[in-house]
């Protein structure tokens, strides 16, 4: 089989990506790679603690990777400090690069230029499926999941730290997609039948956070700062047990 890395959020997509992978036969994924703000050691926009994400990855069997960046990272540091990582999972013998990606065009297009520069090809198991299709099947399959970000744009504080069930997406209001793809929130996967045994936690406190524009992260995962930013975001912290 074709040797590849999955890159791996610690939601569903990147779950239901894994799964179908790995039933497929044609690649062999040997590494979950994760970016983590260095800062507060949490996946960035999750707001995932890093020991859950350890956890995850242990249940699940497959060596994971961290990649540390601060929580203000610009574009052009991310970009290079991502192609030195590609180049030596290049160097180890992977060939190929798993997303969990649906529909979005513009960054489907921007992971398989950045691909390019290191001769690595990208692998998109869920692309252009139908999002409200394809949430039936991760139920269906028997994946767990949570809720632990939350747009307000989109959703309101009661989205935030719900189970994903078929009362959860029959909740959702028109105009948000099933899946989540357009930001509207991001899922913790912590059970199904890619994991060896569900990851335990108990729910925290659910918390604000405000972004100053898209992509420009605060250094504090969960700092409200005092100024008026223009898109909030409700966590919802899960604790490790």
């Amino acid at each position: 089989m074709k040797k590849a890395f999955i890159n791996w959020s610690s939601g569903k997509d990147a779950a239901f990506a894994l799964y179908l992978t790995q039933q497929q036969k044609e690649y062999s994924v040997e590494k979950l790679l994760t970016t983590v703000n260095s800062e507060v050691d949490r996946i960035s926009m999750h707001g995932l603690r890093s020991d859950l994400l350890l956890k995850q990855a242990q249940s699940i069997g497959i060596p994971l990777e961290v990649l540390p960046l601060a929580g203000n990272v610009s574009m052009t540091t991310y970009n290079k400090v991502m192609e030195e990582e590609m180049l030596k999972l290049k160097n180890s013998g992977f060939n190929y690069s798993i997303f969990g990606d649906i529909f979005l065009e513009d960054l489907k297009l921007y992971r398989e230029q950045q691909l390019q520069k290191v001769e690595i090809e990208g692998v998109f198991p869920l692309w252009k499926k139908d999002t409200s299709a394809l949430m039936k099947e991760i139920l269906a399959a028997g994946f767990k999941a949570i809720t632990v970000s939350v747009n307000a744009k989109f959703l309101d504080r009661s989205f935030c730290g719900r189970l994903v069930d078929e009362s959860f997406l029959a909740d959702l209001p028109s105009g948000v997609d099933p899946a989540g793809e357009n930001g509207e929130f991001h899922i913790f996967v912590f059970d199904g039948p890619i994991f060896s045994h569900p990851v335990t936690f108990q729910k925290g406190q659910i918390v604000e956070k405000f972004f100053a524009s898209a992509g420009d992260e605060e250094d504090d995962c969960f700092k409200k700062e005092k100024e008026a930013w223009d898109t909030k975001f409700y966590y919802c912290d899960l604790i490790s047990i």
